[in-house]
């Protein structure tokens, strides 16, 4: 849709039914649940959209949904992240194919490879999507962190990959690194983590934030904020963010976001796959819904869905 990233790039949620199958028509609400919220792009299927639990044929399912879903209404950045070059080459000509604006990887994992496969992985995803190539730098246990000069290496070695999500340990430091020695390789970075961070990295330079999709209207009155320079206001919404954002590290990415979807009226099932399904129990859901409540305070927010 556009050469240019910038602003609120959303995660959409994997909805599953309550016995587990992929849910399409939930998809769907997530998807124009995050639109009608102000997002400016969207990103699927990555680790809160529970990629490492869907078979290849659902991941290819889950693309193409939601590029048509979107409708060209905002940027589609599709998951292509693999164990190996050929898997990940192939999820990116799909997302090339099915309408995805750009393409999003970490690099090889289980098997992490050297710094020359490294490489030849990125130079595969670019080769087979012809699309712009985001660097997801992550901790593990599915990340591979790289260096500031690791990440101007990549970038200077693979044309398309000219775009970064930052959201390793460093993060701060490595945006203003990253961007204040880059010959222009490197087109912009966004920061991840729930935007937890937004405050310090947006004045270090990012061009956007890819949080999960359950606040978007909140990180996009945050961005907004931010954007138009009124900095009481960013702080008045990052206030209201950072208690929700601290519960979605404590309790787990997709079974709380779920959660918070559920109780905005946008999802009826919040069935996570095994591994790793624990729900939030009674404590949890109650003090969740305190913080809901304070943030859709806000006239900035309420829900898009209802």
């Amino acid at each position: 849709m556009t050469s240019a990233f910038r602003g609120v790039y959303s995660i959409p949620v994997t909805p599953f039914t309550d016995t587990g199958h992929l849910d399409l028509p939930a998809l769907e609400r997530v998807v124009d649940f995050t639109i009608q919220a102000g997002a400016h792009g969207v990103v699927t299927p990555v680790v809160v959209s529970e990629f490492f639990t869907l078979t290849d044929i659902e991941r290819r399912q889950v693309v193409e949904y939601v590029a048509a879903t979107t409708a060209k209404r905002v940027s589609v950045i599709a998951g292509v992240s693999a164990p190996s070059t050929h898997g990940a080459a192939i999820f990116a000509a799909h997302a090339a194919e099915a309408g995805a604006d750009a393409v999003i990887a970490v690099p090889p994992y289980v098997k992490r490879g050297s710094w020359p496969e490294l490489i030849a992985y990125f130079e595969a995803i670019a080769a087979a999507s012809g699309l712009p190539v985001f660097v997801q730098n992550a901790d593990g246990p599915s990340g591979t962190p790289l260096s500031p000069a690791q990440l101007l290496e990549l970038a200077d070695r693979v044309e398309a990959v000219s775009w970064i999500k930052e959201e390793s340990s460093q993060s701060s430091q490595t945006i203003t690194a990253v961007l204040g020695a880059s010959a222009g390789g490197v087109r912009g970075i966004m920061g991840g983590k729930g935007a937890r961070y937004l405050l310090d990295e947006y004045q270090r330079g990012v061009c956007g934030t890819m949080p999960g999709c359950e606040f978007t209207d909140l990180h996009v009155a945050l961005w907004d904020a931010l954007e138009s320079g009124d900095h009481n206001r960013a702080g008045d919404v990052y206030r209201l963010l950072l208690p929700l954002v601290e519960m979605e590290d404590q309790y787990g990415g997709a079974a709380f976001c779920k959660e918070v979807l559920r109780m905005r009226g946008v999802l009826t099932s919040t069935f996570v796959r095994e591994p790793g399904s624990r729900p939030l129990d009674a404590p949890a859901v109650e003090l969740l819904a305190r913080h809901l409540r304070a943030a859709e305070s806000l006239a900035a927010l309420g829900s898009p869905a209802g």
